[in-house]
């Protein structure tokens, strides 16, 4: 969430840039309830102010002999509780409205942000390693996984629906080897507290991590309960500290966390509906930090770094694109995307988001530190999040960039203690 203060002050320019988004947001009308609060805190402030006035006057009254005029006095001051407790319910009314509001605007870009209006604005960062020549036609993995018996998406449509995928022997195995191997590689080289959260919370967690109200139609919701599937460990990150008051000296907080995570994918239907790039239940390992915000663009950069050493460990091509404006995630502030080199697409795919979020989910989830100067005020921490990585799409690359003339699919020299075998081949 944005802060109101700001926007007020800012209406032009916080206008302005959430105009490079591609989108519209009335702010005129926040900065109309706004005033309408508070005018009612003025007439409320008002009347508190008359009934102080009064009972002093009604003690003169009394001490003067005039009864009279106290006990009309004191009637008259009976009404105020009343007219108070009345502004005050139409002041709750206003703040709500102005809340629901403030919940569906999205974060302000950072200005290194490329502006542009959708993904062909994007910027390519850098690239590592070299797509690897073929001296036969590649398959994609989906025939790959087929062909070895390890990947069935028709049981898996059959016990669930389309777009679950039954993964049995060394594909299970690899899926598992990969979670093993990114958890490992973060909690014992690159510093993170691996933290196990729960797969589902409830509706403030998902307020507060930005995925509601805006994104309902995304999520899978749990009856009759009032809670949600997480679509990504982010959800139950970003509120381990919510309502609380963290110290300066314990920033920056490096969690990483294994989660499956369940998206509705509403909306896209009839787009990377093939295989494993666009599931309804996927597995992930998620990066997060809590930062000092003088510190949250240096420690995107280091948790980009992170995510990619995934990729280079397991020698699989890929490039660093800066998301543009229009392309930005809804809590992001600023955007890089991992994208994976997959031979039977002859093109590269995200594997990962890396989003400094600046204190916005912070701020809808009440997250503050105490500066180490004591005459200093509590702020808002800054949050970042990136995927490191998603394991199915580390599963294709693997599948495709890996695979064999023969139909086999070698594996990747980093995980082959956690295989227990060199090779992929069909049983």
């Amino acid at each position: 969430m944005l802060d109101l203060k700001y926007i007020l002050e800012n209406m032009d320019a916080v206008g302005d840039a959430l105009a490079t988004r591609g989108e519209s947001y009335d702010l005129e009308a926040i900065a109309e309830l706004d005033l309408k609060r508070r005018n009612l805190q003025s007439q409320a402030d008002a009347l508190r102010s008359r009934r102080n006035r009064a009972s002093k006057d009604i003690g003169i009254l009394i001490q003067q002999g005039d009864t009279g005029a106290a006990e009309e006095l004191k009637a008259e001051m009976k009404a105020i509780p009343d007219q108070i407790k009345s502004i005050e319910a139409d002041m709750e009314k206003v703040a709500s409205q102005i809340r629901e509001r403030m919940l569906i605007i999205p974060n302000v870009p950072h200005s290194s942000v490329p502006r542009g209006p959708d993904e062909s604005a994007n910027r390519v960062e850098r690239t590592w390693g070299v797509p690897r020549e073929f001296e036969f036609e590649p398959k994609d993995h989906v025939a790959i996984g087929e062909n070895l018996g390890i990947l069935d998406f028709q049981r898996g449509a059959k016990i669930a629906r389309a777009r679950f995928t039954l993964l049995s022997g060394m594909g299970a195995r690899l899926e598992r080897a990969l979670m093993n191997f990114m958890l490992e590689l973060h909690t014992r080289e690159h510093g993170y507290t691996e933290i196990l959260p729960p797969f589902m919370a409830n509706r403030e967690s998902f307020i507060a991590s930005g995925n509601l109200p805006k994104f309902e139609d995304e999520l899978f919701k749990v009856s009759p309960f009032d809670q949600y599937l997480v679509p990504t460990a982010e959800v139950p990150l970003t509120n381990i500290f919510r309502d609380e008051i963290l110290s300066e000296s314990d920033l920056t907080l490096k969690l990483c966390a294994y989660t499956p995570c369940f998206r509705s994918e509403a909306g896209s239907y009839g787009k990377d509906v093939r295989g494993l790039i666009r599931q309804h239940q996927f597995n992930k390992v998620e990066l997060y930090k809590f930062t000092h915000p003088d510190k949250s663009l240096e420690e995107l950069e280091a948790l980009t770094r992170d995510a990619e050493r995934v990729l280079q460990i397991l020698e699989i091509p890929y490039r660093v694109v800066s998301l543009c404006t229009g392309d930005l995630g809804f809590s992001a502030a600023k955007t890089y995307d991992l994208e994976v080199w997959l031979p039977a697409q002859n093109t590269y795919r995200e594997i990962s988001s890396c989003s400094n979020c600046t204190e916005f989910q912070a701020r809808r989830a009440n997250i503050r530190f105490r500066p180490d100067d004591k005459k200093k005020g509590t702020e808002f921490v800054h949050t970042l999040n990136g995927s490191g990585l998603a394991i199915g799409r580390t599963l294709i690359a693997i599948l495709e960039n890996y695979q064999q003339e023969d139909g086999s699919v070698e594996v990747p020299a980093a995980i082959r203690d956690y295989m227990g075998k060199d090779v992929i081949c069909a049983s």
